[in-house]
């Protein structure tokens, strides 16, 4: 038996009664008058033959038959209600792009360029995951992954997105630094590291100066750490130029004199090779291949204290 479209405001009327045990609220909810929900459920009464709400003086109870007509009331609608979410969450899904990445080039390289990525694709939204490990691309999970190394992962898809090199950099605050002129002079200052495979040793011999006697401060597990702890003048770090280059662009940081080392990895744009890429997904990928000869986005530096 097909439902009688009819019979549907009246239907809404007394869910919502029946919820509130009252038709003034329910009558707020749907912004109708309570003598407009009442002349609904007297509407729905009639076409039943059923009395469902017991009137007093103290408000309305259900009847039995109401009770009936409620609960069926309230689960049909909350499938509905639970269908109606799906779809637009699937409708959303389309517009959504997820992407792991380490949370150094994110914080540093990918979040400082989005708003241009916004403005091209203003209808797409953009997850970020920032994290060490490659993730899992499962069913839900990442569509694209930005990652530092070779590029050859079992599997994946790998599209080259920039090379990358490393060089020393401090606070223009750090003390001591106004009286770098060489490579050499560097060792003389208190320095900061993270957990790079190519560390000051391989820089020295690279800027030719050997025999120096290192004075490592502090150690980090995240890069982003290690530029930050530059930043407050806790000593020179030895950065990655993707990784540096907003902090060079601000003045938070100088480039100290000697050579860029070219670092034995690579940054590079990847996904599962047996899956076909969403357009979002593709829509920033095709930009985040455009990025690398764009200049850094400016930002307004951050004042470290006075050391």
């Amino acid at each position: 038996m097909t439902l009688p479209t009819a019979w549907l405001p009246a239907l809404a009327a007394f869910e919502a009664a029946a919820r509130h045990q009252n038709f003034a609220r329910a009558g707020q909810e749907l912004h109708l008058t309570a003598s407009a929900v009442s002349h609904h459920v007297r509407k729905l009464e009639g076409m039943l033959g059923v009395t469902l709400f017991q009137r007093h003086a103290r408000g309305v109870e259900l009847t039995v038959e109401g009770r009936q007509l409620a609960d069926a009331a309230s689960g049909a609608l909350t499938d509905i209600h639970d269908v109606v979410r799906e779809l637009s969450d699937a409708r959303s899904e389309r517009h959504l792009v997820r992407v792991t990445t380490m949370h150094s080039l994110a914080h540093t390289w990918v979040v400082p360029r989005l708003g241009d990525f916004n403005a091209q694709h203003p209808r797409l939204r953009v997850r970020i995951d920032s994290e060490t490990a490659l993730s899992r691309f499962e069913e839900g999970g990442p569509d694209l992954g930005i990652r530092y190394g070779l590029g050859h992962w079992p599997g994946m898809t790998a599209h080259a997105l920039m090379p990358d090199a490393m060089f020393p950099v401090a606070s223009p605050r750090l003390p001591g630094v106004d009286e770098v002129r060489t490579p050499a002079d560097i060792p003389r200052l208190p320095l900061v590291e993270d957990l790079a495979r190519q560390t000051w040793p391989d820089w020295l011999r690279a800027a030719d100066v050997h025999g120096a006697t290192l004075d490592v401060r502090h150690s980090f597990s995240d890069t982003t750490n290690a530029m930050q702890a530059a930043v407050w003048g806790l000593g020179a770090a030895l950065a990655r130029e993707r990784v540096c280059e907003t902090f060079l662009a601000d003045g938070s940081l100088l480039r100290l004199p000697g050579p860029a080392l070219p670092t034995r990895y690579s940054y590079f744009v990847v996904y599962p090779s047996h899956r076909r890429l969403r357009t979002a997904a593709r829509a920033f990928m095709d930009w985040l291949l455009t990025q690398p000869g764009r200049p850094a986005p400016t930002r307004v530096a951050t004042k470290p204290p006075t050391l």
